[in-house]
């Protein structure tokens, strides 16, 4: 009889653990299917859970991860619980849990196996490579994105360049030209107004070359050290009462001491003035602007914000191409966000949008901190 009893012990036993192999190889299987999104694979994994149990009728699994819960159906959260940690590349992103139901005939202070919790940090750590394994894929995705939208701007640079120089030269002659015409005497007043009108249209003409040089980054900026917070103070102090008649509140976050940085003031200037345009673009009525300097390691940020219509993940992908608008026939040249993206790259930095339809955008610029630079004076 006592021979039985450790024979019935030991099929109870590899019973349990030939149950722990096929769940660890289910979820093996599941994670290496390609184009199934890490949500799904989350939920079958819960699902597989409880039958590699003792109790299965009377076990619940539940996966967390960055905040999002899966749970197997009818879950029950119950003082008898086991769980393992999911560590994401050294850091840690969310559990894996089990737990028995009350009516469990699982012993009441040790209801879980030793087994089952060597099974639950096996689980943790697979959960944890299927995320390491997708970030890197979808790392990868983005920096392929990136290396080819800047190839992109990097021809249309190339070309808007080329574009720039030949037709400087015409456009100056016929402002000279035009500018002798307007001095010869009796001239009659229909002459004279066409001349004003052809006067400017050449000078818009000129304004949108010298965007595309700086586009391209055919203009060197004249760098020096400077205060950010002071460039942004100067800019707004222009553009208040343009947002004070559409009823947009102008919000200043600006990082006291802030180091200086090496950088082009008339262009700094330049990259926020056409940002703020852009957000009360967007806006179009009542809303809320928020310009923000902050220090954040060896960067300098510079962010604007705002409550507008926000952004499509197809425009965001075309912001930054020159002649790129949204707007309508007359109300822009498609240039404001590739100048800034020009200005920024020449200085070092890095732009990037996030927007939400119907919520707003956000920029943010990464500028690099001047060597040796001091703490601005408080003001």
């Amino acid at each position: 009889m006592h021979t039985g009893g450790r024979l019935r012990y030991s099929d109870k036993a590899l019973n349990e653990r030939v149950k722990e192999l096929s769940c660890l190889q289910r979820i093996a299987r599941i994670a290496v299917k390609p184009n199934v999104p890490l949500p799904s694979i989350l939920q079958q994994v819960v699902r597989m859970l409880p039958p590699a149990w003792q109790y299965p009728r009377f076990a619940f699994a539940r996966i967390r991860l960055d905040g999002h819960a899966h749970e197997t159906p009818g879950f029950q959260e119950s003082r008898w619980r086991q769980a393992a940690p999911i560590v994401v590349f050294g850091a840690r992103r969310g559990s894996v849990e089990m737990f028995y139901a009350p009516s469990s005939p699982a012993p009441g202070k040790r209801p879980f196996l030793k087994e089952e919790q060597d099974l639950i940090d096996a689980v943790a750590r697979q959960v944890a490579l299927v995320v390491e394994q997708r970030q890197a894929q979808e790392d990868k995705s983005r920096l392929n994105h990136q290396l080819l939208h800047a190839d992109r701007l990097a021809s249309i640079g190339m070309l808007a360049a080329g574009a720039a120089h030949e037709l400087n030269e015409p456009i100056g002659n016929i402002l000279g030209f035009v500018q002798l015409v307007q001095k010869c005497p009796g001239l009659p007043p229909s002459a004279v107004r066409d001349l004003q009108k052809i006067e400017s249209a050449s000078l818009q003409a000129r304004d949108i070359i010298r965007n595309l040089l700086v586009f391209a980054r055919q203009t060197t900026p004249a760098k020096t050290r400077v205060d950010l917070n002071r460039i942004v103070m100067e800019s707004l102090l222009f553009l208040e009462a343009r947002c004070a008649r559409q009823g947009i509140e102008l919000v200043r976050r600006l990082s006291p001491r802030l180091p200086e940085i090496k950088a082009d003031p008339a262009q700094l200037n330049q990259v926020l003035v056409n940002l703020v345009l852009n957000a009360l673009q967007a806006i179009g009525g009542p809303g809320r602007i928020t310009v923000q300097t902050q220090c954040r390691g060896k960067a300098i940020l510079l962010a604007v914000e705002d409550t507008g219509c926000g952004m499509t993940e197809g425009v965001i992908a075309q912001a930054f191409m020159p002649f790129f608008t949204t707007k309508d026939v007359g109300q822009g040249t498609g240039l404001g966000l590739p100048v800034v993206h020009g200005i920024v790259s020449s200085h070092g930095g890095t732009i990037r949008v996030d927007s939400q339809v119907g919520r707003g955008t956000r920029f943010e610029i990464a500028l690099p901190a001047s060597r040796h630079a001091l703490p601005a004076r408080s003001r």
